[in-house]
């Protein structure tokens, strides 16, 4: 796979970029010479971001956006285009985890609806918002950030170490349904030459995976290495995949 939009000028939108991996997404796509808005939910912990990424000598920008509330998606897309004119690469990477104690039986539907809101419709959310700005790109991109636990095949394999991750009514059930989403994506927007992958980082020391850690899991891997996939799919070439559901080490199954 060629890559293509790390051309001087294109301008790149990742939500949840003030720490973790979105952060790392941010400082990586800017090393490739992309112009980055720096999505945060908290607009101080954004500008916080943006400073550290600037004094590195990163071109980037901070906006207000919480992908659970339509007002700010849609004032941050009014702001991108007056300042940007389009959208070439969007990264759907905020997202809500789930507490691995929660079994199904016992779940708490007003949590797990709150993790969709924020998993699934948020990314409707933005994404929508977003449409006409990335149609004015010639080479749009859009990367979900997943989870291998998003995978019914690893899920269920016996042979996957997935398959020993603690029951849980709502995350696992959020990243299927947003590969499925994806995939309707890139099914209405390949004619018109955007790119729509789903993408998982794999297990990352960030805030996300402190339960799991603390369940006993081994987290080895730098919120850096995990947001190197992601700018590899956010950056691919007119002959690269949509509708694919990668990792670090290439496709995964469904």
């Amino acid at each position: 796979m060629t890559e293509t939009a790390t051309r001087a000028g294109a301008v790149a939108l990742v939500t949840g970029a003030n720490k973790g991996i979105g952060y790392q997404v941010a400082l990586q796509l800017a090393e490739r010479g992309l112009t980055v808005v720096v999505g945060a939910r908290d607009p101080e912990r954004g500008r916080a971001a943006a400073d550290e990424l600037l004094a590195a000598g990163a071109d980037v920008h901070p906006v207000t956006l919480d992908v659970t509330d339509p007002e700010t998606v849609r004032q941050a897309a009014g702001w991108i285009g007056e300042r940007f004119g389009r959208l070439d690469v969007l990264v759907n990477n905020a997202g809500q985890g789930d507490d691995p104690g929660h079994l199904p039986s016992a779940a708490d539907l007003d949590a797990v609806r709150g993790i969709f809101e924020t998993n699934v419709f948020g990314v409707l959310t933005v994404t929508n918002a977003l449409l006409p700005l990335l149609h004015r790109s010639a080479a749009a991109r859009i990367v979900n950030v997943s989870s291998g636990l998003g995978s019914l095949t690893m899920q269920s394999s016996p042979d996957s170490p997935l398959y020993r991750v603690p029951p849980t009514a709502a995350y696992p059930a959020s990243k299927s349904a947003l590969n499925a989403l994806t995939v309707q994506y890139a099914h209405e927007l390949r004619p018109h030459g955007i790119l729509v992958n789903a993408v998982t980082p794999g297990p990352c020391d960030t805030d996300l995976t402190r339960d799991l850690q603390d369940a006993g899991f081994q987290v080895d891997r730098t919120a850096a290495q995990g947001a190197a996939v992601i700018v590899r799919l956010a950056t691919v070439g007119p002959d690269g995949p949509s509708g694919g559901f990668f990792g670090e080490d290439g496709p995964l199954p469904w």
